[in-house]
C-alpha cells in the first residue's frame, strides 16, 4: 500500500498522542520504502510540515543512493529533504564509508550512527571478561572470536592511551567525517560519564592511524573496489 497524506496523517497523529507532544523535531524514515514514489512520500512529509506536526525529516538505514534519490526529489519539490542519516557504523562497521558518507557530505546529511560499541565488542569486554563482569553468550561470543585478534589490540591500544575502550570507540565517531553525535543506551551514570568523557577526548593523527591499521576501513566508492 502506498504511503498517501491521510495515511500518514492518521499515523503521525497517533504517535504525538502516544508521546504526549504537539509535534516531532526529527521525523525518520526507519528503512527506505521501496514501493511508494519518493514524490509521494515528500507530498506526504510536505503536508505534515504545514500542519506544525513535523520540523525536519531523517533516514535511517539508506544507501548512499537512496539518499541521492531522497534529496533529488525534495529539491524538485522545493523542500530541505533529509537532514540526517542514522546507520551502523563503528570501528567493527565501516561499509557506510564507501557511500553512504560520501552522499551524507555531498547533501548536507548529520550522521547518527547506531550501535557505536558493535554492541558491546569495542567496550573493554575483554578486560570485563577477565574481571568476571562480563558473559557473551552464541552470537556475540562468536562475533568476539571472530574479532578477537583486533580487539585484543585494540583494548591494549586504549590502556597505551590511557583511556577506557568505550571512550576510545566514541571519540573516535566524533571525528569521522558528517558524524553528528553516535546513539548511545546507558544503563547506569557510569556509561553515561563515560559518553561525555568521549566527547572532550582528541584523537590526534598518529592514533587515528593506529586504529585504521587496527580496523581497516574503506575509501570512498568507486575508489575502494575499483583500483
Amino acid at each position: 500500500m502506498h504511503l498517501i497524506p491521510e495515511q500518514c496523517n492518521r499515523a503521525l497523529d497517533a504517535s504525538l498522542r502516544r508521546l504526549k507532544t504537539e509535534y516531532i523535531d526529527l521525523y525518520q524514515f526507519h528503512h527506505v520504502d521501496r514501493n511508494t514514489p519518493w514524490d509521494e512520500i515528500w507530498q506526504a512529509i510536505q503536508v505534515a510540515i504545514q500542519q506544525g506536526k513535523v520540523i525536519y525529516a531523517g533516514s535511517s538505514n539508506f544507501a548512499g543512493w537512496h539518499i541521492a534519490q531522497a534529496q533529488e526529489a525534495a529539491a524538485q519539490r522545493g523542500m530541505l529533504g533529509l537532514v540526517s542519516e542514522q546507520s551502523l557504523y563503528n570501528l567493527l562497521a565501516r561499509t557506510i564509508e564507501l557511500e553512504v558518507i560520501p552522499a551524507a557530505e555531498h547533501y548536507g546529511l548529520g550522521l547518527i550512527p547506531w550501535s557505536p560499541l558493535q554492541g558491546g565488542l569495542l567496550g573493554g569486554v575483554l578486560g570485563k571478561q577477565q574481571a568476571g563482569k562480563r558473559r557473551l553468550e552464541k552470537r556475540a561470543a562468536q562475533q568476539l572470536e571472530n574479532y578477537r585478534p583486533q580487539i585484543e589490540q585494540y583494548e591494549q591500544f586504549a590502556t597505551e592511551l590511557g583511556a577506557q575502550p568505550g571512550d576510545v570507540a566514541l571519540a573516535w565517531l566524533l571525528h569521522q567525517p558528517a558524524v553528528s553525535a553516535p546513539i548511545i543506551g546507558p544503563r547506569t551514570a557510569d556509561q553515561l560519564d563515560a559518553a561525555v568523557r568521549a566527547f572532550s577526548m582528541r584523537l590526534d593523527q598518529q592514533a587515528l592511524a593506529r586504529l585504521d591499521q587496527i580496523f581497516p576501513g574503506h575509501r570512498p566508492a568507486p575508489e575502494d573496489y575499483a583500483w
